[in-house]
């Protein structure tokens, strides 16, 4: 299977020739990826592969690379993380950043909106996020592990975030919790938004993908369609070590 991304012509984003160091050692070595509109792409890899480190360089929190970032046919290559932000580009750390004094309804209206157009006002978001609604005026403090990651998502498409960038959404959740997870990713993929997910857990990468590449030491080995990925489901948990 190529290891070249395949080609759309409403690619969102596109990533070519990423290499990344961490001062003398290189992590990265010529990645290249492309997510359209509404297509959930996913980065699979063993730890250490250096799937983060994709994510954080396409977001502007790792600068130390080389290649060229491209968002909506915009390169956003030299751009500062905030800047590439009010661009359209939304990101969902492993941590989930919530702002643990805030209220749930403050962590969502603190950040501004980018794109009145694709924003998601207060009222859809609840509608798709029932739970938040319910909490919206607990603080972050107070939050379960699920409730704080449905928040983290939540906040940018109130933004108005074409591309989202999900690091590990599943990770340390229940399984029901994840159910609810994956039914959140595909609506978000049929409101027309991008979303480049890393995700451990191919069991549930392959219940919300259309595309997956797997990362090797820093390359992009193979990318391949969902439906390739589920008839290797067994081969590739064996070569991931998962």
């Amino acid at each position: 299977m190529s290891d070249q991304p395949a080609q759309s012509h409403r690619a969102e984003l596109s990533v070519r020739d990423l290499s990344a160091w961490y001062g003398e050692a290189q992590v990265l070595r010529d990645v290249a990826l492309d997510v359209a509109q509404g297509e959930v792409a996913t980065l699979v890899g063993r730890n250490g592969a250096g799937k983060t480190t994709v994510l954080r360089s396409i977001m502007g929190l790792h600068r130390a690379i080389t290649g060229q970032i491209t968002l909506g046919g915009q390169d956003i290559t030299k751009e500062s993380a905030d800047k590439r932000a009010r661009r359209g580009l939304g990101w969902v750390p492993d941590d989930r950043g919530i702002y643990a004094t805030l209220t749930v309804e403050e962590n969502l209206t603190l950040p501004p909106v980018i794109d009145k157009a694709s924003a998601w006002p207060l009222d859809r978001i609840y509608e798709h996020f029932p739970v938040l609604q319910e909490r919206r005026a607990f603080p972050g403090t107070k939050l379960s592990g699920g409730e704080q990651q449905m928040l983290a998502m939540a906040r940018p498409l109130r933004m108005g975030a074409r591309v989202l960038l999900l690091d590990e959404p599943s990770e340390g959740l229940a399984p029901v919790i994840v159910t609810q997870i994956g039914e959140i990713i595909r609506e978000i993929k049929a409101q027309g938004v991008a979303v480049l997910l890393v995700e451990q857990n191919v069991t549930f990468a392959a219940t919300v993908a259309d595309r997956h590449y797997l990362l090797a030491q820093g390359r992009v080995v193979e990318s391949m369609g969902n439906p390739e990925f589920q008839e290797r489901k067994t081969e590739l948990l064996e070569h991931l070590g998962l």
